[in-house]
């Protein structure tokens, strides 16, 4: 039978980084483990659980000897920031509290909010919640990410989908989806939609190309530019008047019959030609 595993745990290590970055002996390795995880609960929460929402989609953890840096991935920094970085400096303090050590807080925008699995999954969450359809639901998120660049994407609902007595699995798929290949960039989350009828499950997977690739792609289509369009009496080049046809009645080694007469310079003054 086929083994399923995680792609995100799958590879890292390999092509992905680890989400805490620190070394610790073995009697406070546990200690700095439930801290990690203290301070996701409570980012994830404030942020993801409330509003307004703050949409972070990763939160990264640096410890050096005494100080931890926290590294949010947000698709709406604004949210988290505040006006003036006032967010910020509270939830920091806030995350002191919380640890007892000294706490750096960094942002980072999320550019393509529709490339990001987890928040694709809060989003079709948020919409089975207001009662929205499934099929239509699903259809609207995987179209999104595929317009953003997405190579592949898969969703997929579990639960009693629109309040059927009976469970059941859906899945929409768009693309393709790499899980064996370990140099695709496969985006990885799961989701619960909290519904009358009960908890609906959500896993969403995005591929996003090769590693490396889709920095370079994206590069590529800011720079491309639409094409002017050519309207038939311009030359290949546009150049407008210069490439079109000469006017009837015009040579094209001088002017036509209707050119005035030419002025020539002798000594300061004009003189007319001659006839």
């Amino acid at each position: 039978m086929g083994q399923k595993t995680s792609p995100i745990g799958f590879r890292t290590g390999i092509t992905l980084g680890w989400q805490s970055t620190w070394y610790a002996p073995k009697a406070t390795y546990g200690e700095f483990l439930v801290e990690d995880q203290k301070i996701r609960d409570y980012i994830d929460r404030k942020f993801n659980r409330s509003m307004p929402k703050g949409a972070v989609a990763k939160v990264e953890i640096v410890r050096t000897r005494n100080e931890v840096k926290a590294t949010l991935h947000s698709g709406r920094p604004g949210v988290i920031i505040g006006p003036r970085g006032g967010e910020v400096d509270k939830l920091r303090e806030e995350i002191e509290a919380l640890t007892g050590r000294k706490v750096t807080v960094n942002v980072i925008e999320i550019k393509e909010p529709d490339l990001s699995a987890v928040l694709v999954g809060e989003g079709v969450a948020e919409q089975l919640g207001k009662r929205a359809s499934f099929r239509r639901t699903m259809k609207q998120f995987c179209e999104a990410a595929m317009n953003a660049g997405a190579k592949g994407v898969k969703i997929m609902c579990s639960g009693r989908l629109a309040g059927s007595e009976m469970a059941r699995t859906e899945t929409q798929k768009l693309g393709s989806i790499p899980l064996h290949t370990l140099e695709a960039n496969v985006d990885y989350a799961v989701g619960v939609a909290n519904t009358t009828y009960g908890a609906i499950g959500i896993k969403v997977w995005i591929h996003k190309g090769r590693f490396g690739e889709e920095e370079v792609e994206q590069q590529g289509r800011r720079r491309r530019r639409p094409q002017r369009r050519m309207w038939p009496s311009e030359g290949p080049a546009g150049a407008g008047e210069s490439a079109r046809e000469p006017i009837a009645g015009q040579a094209k080694g001088g002017p036509g019959p209707s050119a005035p007469p030419q002025a020539a310079s002798d000594g300061g003054q004009s003189v007319p030609q001659a006839p």
